[in-house]
């Protein structure tokens, strides 16, 4: 018997009805074997060994493999292929042969969970590729060094139950900046100018926007006052309007290449509302495996991954697939590069494993959100091997006076890739105007502007940062901005980030007492030098020496020369269970009242700021007040108040009014869209 270990359960089941048989499948739920979480656990005098424990709820399976492989003749590692996965490989390895050295063992990796690729693997094994091992374990290392040492720092400086992250910090830093940007941001008045013309025959009006004067481009603030802009009003309501010249050109548009771990959590942010954790776990999930009716099936590729690469079967299929389906004249088969320097070509790009299973026809076999998720994934990936979007751009420019107005337009020649993945294109239409041609001012419309910040970053905004600035790795930036949200240096609204008091507090120490956490060059520096480990081999623990020396020296000196971010505030109220008296503090969801008689007394109550407020609405279920409340993360709902009596609760604000259809209540959301509550009326107002 052959042991094949996997990492998730569901994956188990799905390579177990491939191979069957001689072959016994089993998970071991992620990670084996970790640091310990009660103390450092890096021998730093020691050259930075680890000290790897087995955590005590994975004891249990650690038995259960060691059991397994005892009885089995060879261990087959089938772990995913990246880091974390060559590392998952390594401990199981070492558990495994520690209890027998002779244990023979093999490494598997595949790109989709087919019963094509499992056997294609089984039949190509590998060794563990110790370089991969040695740059999860040096990440792992300088993530345990930098959150272990500077989050005590933290705790007594700013607030109890904080952390620093080596790539969470420079995220966080991002967002903060973004802040004090929009802050300092001063509004600067500018106008734009159309006029309605009308061709000379009454048949048709066209729009013209002002383009240029004395032959010379207007820019944006060029005309920034009221004043300017009727001395331009004044010209132009005496002017003759005249075609001077007409442009037609033919162009097109490429498709974008299939998703990578970055793009497709943009896109999903962008188009579906999805988060990036949201993304990432149903992406998953479709390549784990989806049972469709008795057959369970890997649908995508894996989907960690920063490869533009495509299997040519894939690439063949998908063009037997379009011109099936949409005809010989919509197939271009293309082949992308990879623009990252560190991507792994030997991956590839997020596609679906059969062309032929498209979204529609299995749909009842999927949840409505994984429905959603395959089939962005389904169209990006087929798209990308359509023909270009053809179109036609026509241009006029008209002369009044001095000034010279454009109007422009495009018609559709061929759709090509955009019959499968359709993009915002606007057809325009503009009269078929010619040289010499005059026109009749209907009307001027002028129209006042004022610049407007820099928008807050969205999750597809932040990632696409990240990714510039070379923070992080594809894997990484669901957990990134998970941890900044829970750990409240952050909050969304809107599906956009804005800093709390915390997370400004913490960054203004970090950069003024530990510049190079959140410097953005020397993260990617880190980042980069991870890979070369992952590469070409280079040395993980000098990498960890030059960085964690320097890093712990400047940690001891700067301990006692930091002073304390949020001082208590004293009250004139006293402690109803000891009588000693009350003061503010600021903990990480912000302030509090509580007992200057800690920790002999640990009484604490909520300020009169923080306590719900009531609504003008009445429960539908008790008839009691509702009020608005803030969850211990300090995410706003409306509950009643008679809890814990009566537990009714929204997350959007009720308006009071019922619903015609169903008789709930109204609720609102943040952008003002009025609909039922109940979610199974849909009713909208």
């Amino acid at each position: 018997m052959k042991l094949v270990i996997v990492e998730s359960p569901t994956k188990s089941k799905t390579i177990g009805r491939f191979i069957g048989g001689k072959y016994q499948v089993v998970s071991c739920n992620g990670h084996i074997r970790d640091l310990p979480k009660s103390k450092l656990g890096i021998e730093v005098e020691k050259n930075f060994e680890p000290q790897y424990v087995i955590p005590t709820k994975k004891r249990k399976k650690v038995n259960e493999i060691k059991k397994l492989a005892k009885k089995s003749d060879t261990v087959i590692f089938a772990s995913d292929e990246d880091r974390e996965g060559e590392a998952i490989a390594w401990h199981l390895k070492k558990i495994i042969t520690d209890q027998n050295k002779d244990q023979k063992t093999k490494r598997i990796t595949f790109h989709e969970i087919t019963e094509e690729a499992i056997k294609k693997s089984l039949k190509n094994p590998r060794e563990i590729d110790q370089n991969l091992v040695a740059a999860q374990k040096a990440r792992r290392i300088l993530d345990r060094l930098v959150g272990y040492k500077l989050s005590p720092l933290l705790w007594k400086k700013v607030v109890k139950g904080l952390s620093a992250g080596r790539v969470q910090s420079p995220a966080l830093r991002l967002i903060v900046e973004r802040e004090k940007q929009r802050k300092a941001f001063k509004p600067k008045e500018y106008w734009t100018i159309e006029t309605e013309l009308q061709t000379q025959d009454l048949k048709e009006k066209i729009i013209a926007e002002l383009d240029k004067k004395d032959n010379k481009k207007i820019n944006k603030l060029d005309i920034s006052n009221k004043k300017q802009v009727n001395e331009i009003l004044k010209t132009l309501e005496k002017s003759d309007y005249k075609v001077i010249k007409v442009t037609k050109k033919e162009k097109n548009k490429s498709p974008k290449p299939p998703f990578t771990t970055s793009t497709l959590q943009q896109q999903a942010s962008n188009t579906l509302n999805f988060s990036s954790k949201k993304t990432m776990y149903l992406a998953q999930k479709l390549y784990e495996g989806i049972k469709l009716g008795k057959e369970t099936v890997g649908l995508i590729t894996y989907p960690r991954t920063d490869s533009f690469n495509l299997a040519s079967k894939f690439i063949s299929g998908a063009q037997n697939y379009i011109e099936k389906n949409f005809g010989k004249e919509y197939s271009n088969k293309r082949l992308y590069k990879t623009k990252s320097k560190n991507a792994q070509e030997a991956h590839e790009a997020i596609r679906p494993t059969f062309v032929e299973k498209n979204p529609v026809k299995i749909k009842d076999f999927l949840t409505k959100d994984q429905f959603k998720l395959y089939k962005l994934i389904w169209n990006r990936a087929l798209s990308s091997q359509m023909s270009k979007y053809k179109y036609l751009s026509i241009r006029a420019d008209i002369k009044a006076r001095e000034f010279i107005l454009k109007t422009s337009g495009l018609s559709t020649q061929f759709d090509g890739w955009m019959k499968l993945y359709p993009k915002k294109q606007k057809e325009k239409h503009i009269p078929s105007l010619k040289k010499d041609q005059t026109l009749n001012l209907l009307k001027i419309n002028p129209e006042q502007h004022f610049t407007t910040p820099p928008a807050r970053f969205t999750e597809a905004k932040l990632i696409k940062e990240l990714e510039k600035h070379g923070i992080g790795r594809p894997s990484t930036y669901a957990p990134i901005i998970s941890t900044i949200q829970r750990r409240n240096y952050v909050k969304k609204e809107q599906y956009r980030f804005y800093p709390t008091k915390i997370g400004n507090t913490v960054i203004k120490l970090l950069k003024n007492h530990f510049p190079n956490i959140v410097d953005y060059e020397f993260t990617a520096k880190m980042e980069n030098n991870l890979d070369e480990i992952a590469s070409k081999g280079k040395d993980y623990k000098k990498m960890i020496k030059d960085f964690y020396l320097p890093f712990n020296k400047r940690l001891k000196n700067k301990m006692n020369q930091i002073e304390k971010q949020f001082k208590d505030e004293k009250t004139d109220k006293k402690c109803p269970k000891c009588g000693e008296p009350m003061v503010i503090k600021t903990g990480i969801y912000g302030k509090f009242l509580a007992c200057s008689g800690f920790p002999k007394c640990k009484y604490t109550e909520t300020l009169e700021e923080n306590k719900p407020k009531e609504i003008n609405v009445k429960c539908p279920e008790c008839q009691s007040n509702m009020v608005e409340k803030r969850t211990r993360k300090g995410k706003i709902f409306y509950g009643c108040s008679n809890w814990p009596k009566c537990n009714f609760a929204l997350w959007q604000k009720p308006t009071g009014e019922k619903c015609p259809k169903c008789g709930s209540l109204l609720v609102e959301n943040k952008s003002g869209k009025i609909y039922c509550s109940n979610k199974e009326c849909k009713k909208t107002k």
